[in-house]
């Protein structure tokens, strides 16, 4: 989310103290795992059904009608969002991974096409990018956006050599130029000179999110320094020093571990959602270059705090936009999603610890799925753990965001989330598999997919995982290498045991939180099973959440499902008939099911439709899709409940606190309830109060 803050607002942001650093030509920190090229992993079984749902959908079609890509400023167009010009960018950094990922010709050309027009027009002489205050949609010299091409220039490179040296060399002038920007008094980062349309709000997203760029500084130094590695450390250095720094927020007595409201004088730039997101993985950036291992511990803490103190049951932050306590009716942006499975990923190929992937699951299987519709042609702005209905609110709920932001559609309320949801499955993806070492390959987040990748010790590799994880727990992998390599699989840290097995071998060794095989040239089978219980969450409000493995469930409610064509966010007006295709639609739904219900945990239990048993030659059971269609997924449970008294924030919006003690009572006969995973739940309560509730 993009808005531009008062000059008030601000000036209770503290500065940022810079840190000096000496610039040498040593490697970085390297990773704990290596990360794979885009285009060496592509996606099996229901994850390739998503991701050809999502091509096919609103992320594979903005290029073509979207006013804030298709006349982008960046394409010589006339129309953004807003002057920060950020919208093309988001797009392309969705774009490039999955056109990769799939090998989609139609989404390649989008990407090519508009790379061609980038390079000729958008990359000036003296190394800036970017359209310029004198083009018909405007422009101002600040770095964040370019942060967003370089995301999807840095992986355009890796993925086709066409593009690499193009790449690589545009990026090394564009440091030189920021360099000499930041060196004036952090021009780029920070406001020079007030005038009618720039003010320090317009800086407040770029220095917040300073290791965004930095994170691309250093792919150049790792893969192609070209001899530049004192400018880079350098303009690592500068954008460093003229930002907002994460290490000095998550700090024990500096970080709130309250709702953020209680705070007197709390900084924004560290409690908006989407930052936040961002900045999960800022300490282990600036660890990289400044060599640093204290901010180990800092970003376990940063993450760990996070999500005890303000993370959503469904895997994101609850901050709308800024962080504002646990209530379950509070909302979490989509945006947020995509960053948290962007950062924590990250995290965990750079300090290693299976916390950090299994929150990436968490976001990828149930935040993104659950503001997306199945056919990923629409998107919620907030999300919220208790949304029993998806209509324009008589009151809002939220901080900062209008009364249909919980709704479906094209842009429910500022449009960043229009173009920055698409990266985030696709970069799950590009981090299901990474390296360690010289001959290790390792299964980091779990699901299916096939890589193809050459070793350091030279052995070529193939991978295919073939599982309906996390709906079900086991996964079957056939491994062709012609030369002995180690394999490992990350065991999730809610397993209850684990066990890798191949014709005649296995282990159940999980004591580093992976289970690893020596596996020989030729071909191997291999079966990983998963041990998990349902388990419970204590929430806000004397209420529970209800999990099994990385799935979150919630109440089934039945939706009476309207649509129209999309709205304007900023006018509220329809846009004009064939502006979008048929299929973006602005969505009401209603629920036609009660909601207001207490359930016994007591008597939860776990339904898998046609259960296998399965053996180390099986394969997995055919799922329908898209498997985050309501009624879609294979798994749910059933549980005791009844119907209780549940106030509203007001008539016509949203259920806030049940009640509690001995007000908490039914008002009729328990029933049999129904729990279905989160993702697949458009309309749901996630967090149920509890009574204890007679068995017929």
């Amino acid at each position: 989310m993009v808005r531009i803050w008062t000059q008030a607002l601000l000036a209770l942001l503290p500065a940022s103290t810079p840190l000096v650093y000496t610039a040498t030509a040593e490697p970085l920190v390297p990773f704990v795992y290596d990360d794979i090229p885009l285009g060496s992993i592509t996606p099996n079984g229901w994850l390739r059904q998503e991701l050809e749902t999502e091509a096919a959908g609103l992320a594979g079609h903005l290029y073509d009608f979207w006013n804030y890509v298709h006349r982008s400023s960046w394409l010589g167009g006339d129309q953004e969002y807003s002057g920060l010009n950020e919208a093309f960018p988001y797009w392309l950094n969705g774009l490039v991974p999955l056109a990769y990922v799939l090998d989609d010709p139609r989404l390649k050309a989008q990407v090519h096409e508009a790379m061609d027009y980038l390079m000729k027009n958008m990359v000036k002489p003296d190394g800036w990018i970017g359209p310029e205050a004198d083009g018909p949609g405007g422009g101002y010299r600040m770095i964040w956006a370019r942060s967003l091409v370089f995301f999807a220039w840095t992986n355009l490179a890796d993925a086709n050599k066409t593009w690499e040296q193009p790449i690589v060399d545009a990026m090394h002038k564009f440091n030189n130029l920021q360099v000499t920007m930041l060196s004036n008094n952090c021009t780029g980062e920070q406001l020079q000179a007030a005038n009618t349309v720039l003010n320090d709000g317009y800086y407040f997203w770029g220095r917040g999110r300073v290791q965004e760029m930095i994170y691309s500084l250093q792919w150049l130094y790792d893969k192609h320094p070209q001899g530049n590695e004192a400018k880079l450390l350098e303009g690592m250095n500068l954008l460093h020093g003229c930002g907002w720094n994460w290490e000095d927020w998550f700090v024990k007595g500096v970080y709130p571990t309250g709702d953020v409201r209680d705070y007197p004088d709390i900084p924004y730039q560290f409690v908006h959602g989407v930052n936040v997101g961002e900045g999960l993985k800022a300490p282990a950036v600036i660890r990289r270059y400044t060599y640093n291992d204290s901010l180990v511990q800092t970003a376990r803490d940063g993450s760990n705090w996070t999500f005890q103190y303000h993370g959503s049951t469904y895997g994101s932050i609850i901050a709308d936009e800024g962080q504002v306590g646990l209530d379950p009716w509070s909302g979490s942006e989509t945006c947020t999603a995509v960053e948290v499975i962007f950062s924590q990923a990250y995290n965990y190929r750079a300090i290693g610890d299976s916390s950090f992937a299994d929150s990436a699951e968490m976001s990828a299987f149930n935040a993104l799925p659950g503001a997306m519709t199945s056919d990923w042609w629409s998107h919620v702005y907030m999300s919220e753990s208790n949304q029993p209905f998806s209509k324009n609110l008589s009151v809002t709920p939220f901080s900062n965001v209008n009364t249909v932001g919980q709704t479906y559609g094209l842009e429910p309320d500022y449009p960043c989330c229009t173009v920055n949801h698409p990266q985030g499955l696709p970069k799950f993806l590009q981090s299901t598999f990474v390296t360690a070492g010289n001959d290790c390959i390792v299964h980091a987040l779990l699901s299916p997919a096939t890589v193809q990748t050459t070793l350091k010790n030279g052995a070529q590799v193939m991978v295919e995982c073939q599982t309906n994880y996390p709906f079900e727990d086991v996964l079957f992998y056939d491994i062709t290498t012609d030369k002995s390599i180690t394999f490992k699989v990350r065991v999730p840290e809610w397993a209850t045991s684990a066990q890798l097995a191949s014709a005649g071998v296995s282990t159940t060794d999980v004591s580093s939180g992976q289970l690893e095989m020596a596996i020989p040239a030729g071909s191997t089978r291999l079966m990983y099973t998963l041990g998990t219980d349902i388990r419970t969450t204590a929430r806000e409000h004397d209420t529970i959440a209800v999990l099994r493995g990385q799935l979150v469930y919630a109440l089934q409610i039945d939706a009476g499902v309207t649509s129209t064509g999309p709205h304007n966010y900023r006018t509220g007006e329809l846009y004009p008939g064939g502006y979008a295709p048929a299929q973006s639609r602005d969505y009401t739904m209603l629920n036609q099911t009660e909601w207001a219900v207490a359930i016994d945990p007591a008597t939860i239990k776990f339904v898998q439709a046609n259960p296998v048993n399965y053996t180390l030659n099986g394969n997995p059971v055919d799922m329908p899709g898209p498997i985050f269609a309501p009624g879609a997924p294979p798994t749910s449970m059933t549980v005791r409940a009844c119907a209780i008294n549940w106030p509203l924030l007001a008539p016509g919006s949203i259920p806030v606190a049940p009640p509690v003690g001995a007000d908490r009572k039914c008002l009729g006969d328990p029933f049999e309830a129904k729990l279905v995973p989160y993702g697949s739940a458009k309309i749901r309560m996630t967090e149920l109060p509890t009574l204890k509730l007679r068995v017929p």
